[in-house]
């Protein structure tokens, strides 16, 4: 059975994936593969990319602002906020460009 992004992540691991949309172009554009590693809400800033649960739903979004109490506020690159969360797995540490490859990528 393949593990879930948020498993992988959580088990310490680094990978190549990519999503479908257009919520966070142009930094991310739809389909393509970036790089996610394991990260948690303290190692997160304003402006990182991350891959966090808010609301029961899974975003690879932009930190908007961090707060103490609250976590972070996630969003996309248009405007719209998702919601606060404590929630966060991972973080992209690099947005590959057409044709670059990553030590490990996924076949």
């Amino acid at each position: 059975m393949l593990k879930k992004k948020w498993e992988r992540l959580q088990e310490g691991e680094t990978f190549v994936t990519s999503e479908k949309g257009n919520s966070m172009t142009p930094l991310i554009l739809s389909g393509q593969k970036h790089v996610l590693a394991p990260s948690s809400i303290e190692e997160v800033e304003v402006g990182d990319i991350v891959y966090a649960k808010v609301h029961g739903r899974f975003f690879t979004h932009l930190v908007k602002a961090k707060n103490e109490d609250r976590g972070v506020l996630i969003g996309n690159n248009h405007g719209h906020n998702n919601g606060w969360t404590k929630s966060i797995f991972g973080k992209v540490i690099k947005i590959l460009k057409e044709g670059e490859v990553w030590p490990n990528n996924d076949k």
